[in-house]
């Protein structure tokens, strides 16, 4: 997970928000495997994987490391630019072979690489402070009927409600409760955000999050592996506001 911070000494990694909140963050602990698998189901990478279209023309905003942006382009033959504020992460997404620019998503970038078919805001908006002018940009780097398409967690999800509900609001090293994030969002704010800015949403999905190690505890741990992601998975599609992990985001420009 990474995201683009405005500043005016140029760019630095979102990291530096965590200072003070209790929850020591690693660089590189969002780096995960680089292949797809069974697992992806109902996943982010699954979800975005199946909207990028074959052979398009896709930025990855906050690319991190680069383990995500090649489980989406597994098969695609797309043409991809990343973009990563934090050196150390986009040195490794470098080293796996991906084209990278350390900084910033700006008008300089997008004019100079532009336009894409695709723009890819994968647990980015959560990290900065206008998410809005962050779409508003992106807008204007889109080829004619380009897509966005973004993930954020859904805060509204049952781990934090269960947490509220005890009176606590703990800061994490990763996840939904990340020491990281400047923004909150649940199903209904991240639709809102994308029709402020002027596009028309076109899916919003839940991601399960059924790698989540409640479900994977006892006396979870007594029913079959399968069958407790199967449920999981079942219950992010009929209760999205409480059982989805991230809602994934596809938008467009009327």
């Amino acid at each position: 997970m990474s995201a683009v911070m405005d500043r005016l000494d140029g760019p630095v990694s979102p990291d530096v928000n965590a200072a003070g909140l209790g929850a020591p963050v690693g660089g590189l602990r969002y780096d995960w495997k680089t292949t797809s698998g069974p697992e992806d189901v109902g996943e982010v990478p699954a979800i975005v994987r199946g909207w990028i279209p074959d052979g398009a023309r896709v930025l990855d905003v906050g690319c991190g490391t680069g383990s995500l942006t090649l489980r989406y382009m597994e098969g695609k033959n797309c043409r991809l630019l990343g973009v990563e504020p934090d050196a150390e992460r986009a040195a490794v997404a470098r080293s796996r072979g991906l084209d990278v620019v350390t900084g910033l998503m700006d008008e300089a970038l997008l004019e100079k690489h532009g336009p894409f078919d695709l723009i890819i805001f994968s647990d980015v908006l959560e990290h900065v402070p206008a998410p809005a002018s962050l779409l508003l940009l992106a807008k204007t780097g889109l080829a004619p009927g380009g897509v966005i398409v973004a993930s954020v967690p859904n805060v509204a999800h049952w781990s934090v409600r269960l947490m509220l509900l005890f009176g606590r609001f703990d800061y994490r090293p990763s996840g939904i409760m990340d020491a990281t994030h400047l923004r909150w969002f649940t199903r209904k704010t991240i639709q809102g955000l994308f029709e402020y800015s002027g596009m028309r949403v076109l899916d919003v999905s839940p991601s399960a999050g059924a790698w989540m190690r409640p479900y994977h505890v006892k006396p979870l741990r007594l029913v079959p592996r399968s069958v407790r992601i199967g449920v999981v998975r079942s219950l992010a599609r009929m209760l999205p506001r409480l059982f989805g992990y991230q809602m994934v985001v596809r938008a467009t420009v009327d």
